[in-house]
């Protein structure tokens, strides 16, 4: 193990820093933004706008990169980043902040391009299958200490904002200063979704779902939880609970999906996430038991992305997985902007518990359609499944290359793209090992 973490270590230390910083971010901005009497709907077009410009950043980052080089992306990247927070605290401005959450989510997915194709380079071929579990479990540790951060300080003072923008800066450190070789500049991928979903519609729709509930709950839960009259520490619990609960449930679910018709299990996962948020919606309050409903809707709804992932790549051929699951990803940040919206609509009309009904509707509609599919097409045989393979929607297309279910590297990739320009635009995927229903 330490001979595969060595490589990548200062990459990895580089990620945590990051991590712990826009985990803190993104729950800090939703508390203050009610104390400064933003609108519930104003807080929603914050999220919505964030993950808009990650959407972006995915697609623009492998450019700037190819243009400026990995070194001098990642550290203006990090320099406008690192402003961002001590912006907010000064200019408090509903104008302001919406143009500042663009420039975060498009930073973010730069960073992140940045990064992961550092670890791609760093790690041998037979490693990737590690350094990626590695990497994502790190996420998720370093996303649910985030979240713990925020009791450190009062979300009314600047001194929160001033702490993002230290762990942000010395996560800069680093990656500066690794000897890694710098890597192959990253490919930018083709978006043909009309061929990813007749390969997968569920795991198709399932991602889009997925941003919808998920990119609500990220955005408008730490402002639900202050709503119900608590102070920052119940937001960190209620927030750290929910991402714990997440992380340690992707293991397992997706084991069992590797054994059992990965439907049944993306099917479950929709009935307790819906289950939860209709819990959530006839609480009158928060307390213990709305922790218990928190770690069960993190367990669901936060390990749907990786299986909504690895139930696609049943159904697409090993060269064709980094396009597809890049395609997955932004199909992932599109649900991410409309679910704030809708969310806070829901809030405007229902008051706090409407967040956790659009929620619990969204899985209902998404696990009737799931039922709707499993009756027109059969299960994939367990011996033909792909392995499961831990996931997070949180990173750059970037990452999918260190994803072992994929039979091509960077370099592999960019060749491939190479020769697929001279033909025609319109080739469809390949048809991998089933057919579509």
């Amino acid at each position: 193990m330490s001979r595969t973490l060595a490589p990548v270590a200062a990459l990895l230390m580089s990620v945590t820093l990051l991590l712990l910083g826009h985990g803190l971010f993104g729950t800090l901005l939703p508390v203050r933004a009610q104390i400064e009497a933003f609108p519930t709907q104003i807080i929603g077009l914050l999220g919505s706008l964030y993950f808009l410009g990650f959407g972006a950043g995915c697609l623009l980052g492998p450019y700037v990169i190819q243009r400026v080089g990995h070194i001098r992306a990642f550290a203006a990247l990090a320099a406008l980043l690192v402003a961002l927070p001590l912006i907010h605290a000064l200019f408090p401005v509903v104008i302001i902040w919406s143009i500042l959450r663009v420039l975060a989510g498009l930073c973010l997915a730069g960073l992140y391009t940045a990064i992961e194709s550092w670890l791609n380079q760093a790690a041998e071929n037979e490693q990737r299958g590690t350094v990626l579990s590695i990497y994502i479990v790190i996420n998720l540790m370093a996303m649910t200490g985030g979240q713990l951060l925020l009791s450190l300080g009062s979300p009314a003072g600047y001194e929160l904002f001033s702490l993002i923008a230290i762990l942000i800066t010395l996560a800069v450190v680093p990656l500066a200063l690794t000897r890694s070789t710098a890597p192959v500049p990253p490919v930018s991928f083709r978006l043909r979704l009309l061929r990813l979903y007749r390969l997968s519609p569920v795991g198709m729709l399932g991602c889009l779902m997925v941003g919808v509930t998920n990119g609500a709950f990220w955005t408008v839960a730490p402002a639900y939880v202050t709503a119900l009259g608590q102070d920052s520490d119940a937001v960190a619990t209620f927030m750290a609970t929910a991402v714990f609960a997440g992380a340690l449930a992707q293991w397992p679910l997706g084991r069992l999906s590797d054994v059992i018709d990965r439907r049944y299990v993306i099917l479950g996962g929709c009935m307790v996430a819906a289950v939860a948020g209709f819990g959530f919606y006839f609480s009158p309050y928060l307390s213990v038991p709305a922790l218990v409903l928190a770690a069960l809707f993190g367990a669901s709804a936060l390990s749907a992305y990786a299986l909504c992932i690895a139930h696609a790549n049943d159904f697409i051929a090993p060269e064709d997985a980094v396009e597809a699951s890049a395609g997955l990803l932004l199909t992932y940040a599109a649900g991410a902007v409309v679910g704030p919206l809708v969310a806070t609509a829901a809030m405007e009309q229902l008051g706090p518990h409407g967040l956790f009904a659009t929620t619990a509707v969204a899985h209902t509609l998404f696990a009737l359609f799931v039922l709707y599919r499993m009756s027109r097409r059969a299960a994939v045989p367990a011996e033909e499944r792909e392995h499961f393979v831990l996931m997070e929607p949180r990173t750059s297309a970037v990452v999918f290359e260190l994803d072992p279910r994929s039979e091509t590297t960077a370099p592999e990739v960019a060749e491939q793209q190479a020769a697929e320009q001279l033909l025609e635009d319109d080739l469809p995927l390949s048809e991998g090992k089933s057919e579509t229903a």
